[in-house]
């Protein structure tokens, strides 16, 4: 099946490990439970008939929502916003500001899209102060992701969604559920802690409520994945896991031109107790 691509640019997609995480599937899966949802390029590949798509980023939600509700009226709306004279500095932080101060929530969506398509490299960033921070990208020519739009808005048809924190989404996963978690990672050194996606820090408290979280889902009979990078605080976070997945990923990790390498990364698996292999791959 050939991949489908989000009309969100975004850091840390998980479009390349589509292909791994359907391998995952449990085949009785009737419903898919994403946490952290993202660009939502899992839920996008996935077929299951049913989906609770979640983030705790209310815009992003709120982007979904419009979509939703408002199908080719919203991308024509989008699309108004995607002109020649609108790709350059001035424009761009004009409408940052505006994102940032307006209360009309279908404006707020349709400027999401501009900002994700003309800021920089996909970035979701907000200061302290929650307002969104992120530079202009200075792309020669941002393309309208129109077609990626309506393939999403034909998903979002059969999901719920929920701008909430993971527990209590995780808390309503049971048998039949098929969970993806792609949480703001553990930093993969002391120099690339990025955590400020959602307006609140995503630490080691909330990394080890999310593994607990995930194991309790997994006990009541959801089968449970989870991705993040591969480093001694995950395979501990992880060493009861019924499965361990390495794999390498490109990943971006600086802001200078050639910062794009191979960085390790886990997926581990909690299977209900029929379902255990009780197996670790490499991938």
């Amino acid at each position: 099946m050939q991949l489908q691509r989000p009309f969100l640019k975004w850091a840390g997609g998980k479009t390349k490990l589509v292909p791994i995480i359907r391998g995952l599937v449990p085949a009785e899966a009737k419903r898919l439970i994403e946490p952290f949802v993202g660009s939502g390029a899992v839920a996008l590949n996935l077929d299951l008939p049913a989906a609770i798509l979640a983030d705790r980023n209310a815009d992003l939600m709120g982007l979904y929502r419009e979509l939703k509700r408002g199908g080719k009226r919203f991308i024509a709306r989008c699309a108004e916003l995607f002109t020649p004279e609108a790709n350059s500095a001035e424009v761009y932080y004009a409408r940052r500001a505006e994102f940032n101060a307006t209360k009309d929530r279908r404006r707020k969506a349709a400027l999401f899209v501009y900002l994700n398509r003309h800021g920089y490299n996909g970035l979701c960033r907000y200061n302290s102060r929650g307002g969104f921070n992120v530079p202009f990208g200075r792309y020669v020519a941002p393309g309208f992701p129109g077609v990626a739009l309506s393939a999403f808005h034909q998903r979002l048809a059969g999901c719920q969604l929920e701008a909430a924190d993971f527990r209590p989404i995780l808390a309503a996963a049971g048998p039949g559920d098929f969970v993806y978690c792609d949480p703001p990672y553990v930093p993969a050194s002391n120099t690339a802690n990025f955590t400020a996606y959602s307006r609140t820090a995503f630490g080691p408290a909330e990394q080890a409520a999310l593994a607990a979280a995930g194991r309790a889902a997994a006990q009541r009979g959801a089968c449970v994945v989870i991705s993040n990078h591969d480093n001694p605080t995950t395979r501990e976070l992880y060493a009861d896991a019924d499965e361990r997945h390495e794999l390498l990923v490109g990943r971006r990790i600086s802001c200078r031109p050639g910062g794009r390498t191979a960085v390790p990364e886990l997926i581990v698996v909690y299977r209900p107790r029929g379902q255990r292999r009780g197996i670790e791959t490499a991938a």
